[in-house]
């Protein structure tokens, strides 16, 4: 039975992925004392190797990127032996497994910084309306301190290398940087967070120095194979309060210099997405249409998708052929066999369909299932709605922190069965 393209195997470089579903990386807040790894993490992520590929959740590559407390680092040997669990676990499943590397930039609090000092930035500038997620709670983020140029080096472009030596260390197959949702190296991308006058500040080429450095000596890590890097990106992206005066010129430039490093994969957040929420205006569906038809054409790697897709809008867009792959977060939360569940509503989708064609055949003029996308009993379906009697509803308050609650004890799917 023919379930479609979002069922299709595919090959991203090294890896021969059973199908399109891609597990997003989804900070949970969960790790241990000194944020190492736990066993508690690594039957979360056991239970999901289902997934074509999982990308773990952002970890922080240097003690100034640590940002959200019990968020996970790989940055000593007690946090790489950690990691250690998580990818037995998955490799033990048969997943795949790539590592986010991740630092928050501005978006911490001296209470999570060495000796209680001032976050880091490529400028002065305090994010406004946003707050620190501290062992104390959300407190107000405080204005960073500039990096000095010969401190990027330093601070950031080998803090990164050196993740990606301990990701090798932990067993990952691979890894994602993270320059999007207003972190870090997005921070150094936009003209609305960077005012550096030195050759990491101005003008777009020099804007993207620091994240062209950052990827070039995370390849090296692994031996100059590009193909074990990923990148993330989240063009036109506001979280944060991230703005850029030109973003479609800016991020035009940023993706054609990815593409000549030959990486795994870019990863788009797109519009729709703002952190864990979804913003479906003509606005954000307006950019995500602009970009794709954009960058489609000087984007020659495998282009993966995010932004709030059910399995029929991700279906849709792989057979239009504007992404690759496509990720899925909040259904992966509450449901860990998330494949298996679209394949089952997929299963059931192409008996009602093939009921419909049966019933035409005999004649019938009832209005019965389409086979055009979102389209049953002659009327549109709602998005949410959609494969709603497959799926565990998601606990949003259980999203950040706790225990096994929220984030290990979700049912599975049984066949015949629905939730």
């Amino acid at each position: 039975m023919e379930l479609g393209k979002l069922f299709s195997p595919y090959t991203m470089g090294h890896f021969q992925l059973p199908h399109r579903i891609v597990m997003a990386p989804l900070t949970r807040m969960r790790s241990g004392p000194c944020q190492v790894p736990t066993l508690l993490n690594a039957e979360y992520y056991a239970q999901r190797a289902s997934a074509a590929l999982i990308i773990g959740e952002a970890t922080y590559v240097a003690p100034e990127g640590y940002g959200y407390c019990n968020s996970p680092g790989i940055v000593s040997d007690e946090q790489v032996e950690g990691h250690k669990l998580l990818t037995q676990a998955v490799h033990d499943k048969g997943g795949l497994f790539f590592l986010q590397l991740w630092h928050v930039g501005r978006i911490s609090h001296p209470s999570m910084q060495p000796q209680g000092q001032l976050p880091v930035a490529p400028s002065g500038i305090a994010p406004k309306d946003v707050n620190a997620a501290t062992h104390m709670g959300r407190l107000p983020i405080p204005t960073p301190r500039s990096l000095t140029t010969s401190e990027i080096q330093s601070m950031v472009v080998e803090p990164f290398r050196k993740a990606a030596c301990n990701a090798r260390r932990a067993h990952y197959d691979g890894v994602e940087i993270h320059a999007a949702n207003g972190y870090l190296l997005e921070q150094f991308l936009s003209d609305g967070t960077n005012h550096r006058t030195d050759q990491y500040g101005g003008n777009i080429e020099n804007r993207f120095r620091v994240l062209r450095e950052v990827c070039t000596a995370v390849i090296d890590a692994w031996d100059g194979d590009g193909r074990r890097v990923g990148v993330r990106l989240s063009p036109s992206g506001t979280f944060n309060d991230m703005a850029d005066s030109d973003w479609m010129s800016h991020w035009t430039y940023i993706v054609r210099e990815l593409d000549k490093l030959g990486l795994a994969y870019l990863h788009v957040v797109e519009p729709r997405i703002d952190g864990s929420a979804d913003r479906y205006t003509d606005r954000e569906t307006k950019i995500s249409t602009t970009w794709r038809k954009t960058w489609r054409n000087i984007w020659s790697g495998t282009l993966i998708g995010a932004g709030g897709y059910t399995r029929r809008t991700a279906e849709a867009a792989l057979r239009n052929k504007d992404l690759d792959l496509v990720c899925f977060g909040r259904k992966f939360i509450s449901n860990p066999d998330l494949p298996a569940r679209f394949a089952a509503a997929a299963r059931s989708d192409a008996g009602q369909r093939e009921a419909s064609r049966e019933q035409g055949r005999r004649g019938s003029n009832d209005k019965g299932f389409h086979t055009e996308e979102g389209e049953i009993g002659g009327e549109e379906r709602e998005e949410d709605d959609d494969d709603v009697s497959f799926l565990n509803p998601y606990e949003r308050e259980t999203f950040y922190g706790g225990g096994a609650q929220g984030y290990t004890d979700y049912p599975f799917w049984k066949k015949g069965e629905t939730s």
